[in-house]
């Protein structure tokens, strides 16, 4: 088993930035990759940021350019980095994790970008 938490949500202006963690703990060894996906009420969960173990990562068109997401092996733990956020990014952000197979997730973490 994995756990996963989420921190660095919140509330931010228009063209403000946040930082998102996701700290992984339990079995973490054979993780092959973490990311963040978000959700609106409604919609489906969407891919915002994946890297996997050497490294490689892959973003989405939405938010290419605005985001970078970046790992710290030794401390298990995956960051977002959310620049020039807009309106449209408001969501619930989830962290991701694979392992063998098997997806785990977070609890979630609230993004609100207010204008």
């Amino acid at each position: 088993q994995v756990q996963l938490v989420e921190s660095g949500g919140g509330l931010v202006q228009t063209g403000g930035s946040l930082r998102l963690s996701c700290a992984a703990s339990g079995s973490v060894s054979g993780i092959n990759g973490m990311g963040w996906y978000r959700q609106t009420p409604g919609n489906q969960r969407d891919l915002v940021a994946f890297i996997d173990r050497i490294g490689t990562t892959n973003l989405p068109d939405s938010v290419k350019g605005r985001f970078t997401i970046s790992r710290d092996s030794a401390k298990n733990t995956v960051y977002l980095r959310m620049n020039d956020l807009k309106a449209e990014d408001t969501a619930v952000y989830y962290c991701n994790a694979h392992r063998r197979g098997l997806e785990y997730w977070g609890q979630g973490t609230q993004v609100t970008v207010s204008s």
